[in-house]
């Protein structure tokens, strides 16, 4: 009951708002993707607004939204993660509301790939962390092709917290320890340690496991692209531990997640975002909803 006064009274915030700003508001996730929108929107036109908090703070958005939408209210537009709404999720025998994405709405937009942060890797943002953080000499000798080598680890995670979802298993991704499965001169995911550690973080020691190893693997398919399966915020954690041996020297403080994720968000420049889906999303949001703008003009 709680979630949902917390979600009239952020609405009715927005509809409080409206006396004093006719523009556009931007409902995004978090902080973190404030800090990167509030770069590319014109903010005499649009004002961001940040919602978080449990149960997710992407359904606290659509939740936000849907308020607003069933008053009329104009004027507002949405943006959320993918997450796993590309990948099929719906063929889940235990369906919830985070995995359906019930709410549909021309207002609500979401990223290109799984999340803000798989959209930074997948950009040139990526290589130029690298190329700040990383060893010349020891990228060479690692003979593989770093972003593709991050996407094969995360794809391991991805694929269990898909399994966690659709079968209803509950299990807890925050705060695993990535050392304790990721091979830190290979970056190859140890799929039974990653398993066991996550289970132990879960409290879930009564899961077998061979039988999630099994159903990890049934989960997999070649149709699923990689960006929509690979969580942005494990590939994060997977190359903080690629640049202290595989692919650089660093000390672990130098290249702490939190830390490259703001690097790569300072190294993502606005022509990269001109090229994705999303800001054509945006850019049509705008021509149907005259004269209501968020973009930037282009200069």
């Amino acid at each position: 009951m709680r979630e949902f006064l917390s979600d009239d009274r952020d609405a009715n915030k927005i509809r409080l708002l409206r006396s004093t700003f006719s523009g556009t508001f931007l409902l995004v996730e978090g902080s973190s993707d404030k800090i990167f929108y509030q770069r590319f929107v014109d903010k005499h036109a649009c004002e961001l607004v940040c919602v978080s908090g449990k149960p997710s703070s992407k359904l606290r958005v659509i939740a936000v939204l849907e308020i607003l939408e069933k008053s009329s209210f104009q004027g507002v537009l949405a943006i959320v993660d993918a997450d796993f709404d590309r990948v099929g999720v719906a063929v889940c025998a235990q369906r919830n509301r985070l995995e359906t994405s019930p709410h549909n709405s021309l207002n609500l937009l979401r990223t290109d790939s799984h999340d803000l942060e798989t959209m930074l890797f997948d950009s040139p943002a990526l290589d130029k962390v690298i190329a700040e953080f990383g060893s010349p000499e020891k990228i060479a000798k690692f003979n593989r092709d770093v972003r593709t080598a991050l996407l094969a680890a995360g794809m391991s995670v991805g694929y269990l917290l898909l399994v966690s979802q659709c079968d209803g298993l509950n299990l807890t991704f925050d705060g695993i320890t990535f050392s304790k499965f990721v091979d830190d001169r290979t970056l190859q995911i140890d799929e039974l340690k990653l398993i066991q550690e996550v289970k132990n973080k879960s409290q879930a020691l009564s899961l077998k496991d061979a039988d999630l190893q099994q159903r990890l693997t049934n989960k997999r398919s070649n149709s699923h692209d990689r960006w929509q399966v690979c969580c942005g915020h494990h590939l994060v954690e997977i190359l903080s531990l690629g640049l202290r041996k595989a692919i650089g020297s660093n000390k672990a403080a130098d290249v702490e997640p939190h830390s490259l994720e703001r690097n790569l968000r300072l190294a993502y420049e606005e022509r990269y975002f001109r090229k994705t889906g999303l800001y054509l999303d945006m850019i049509t949001w705008e021509s149907n909803n005259q004269p209501f703008q968020v973009l930037q003009n282009e200069t």
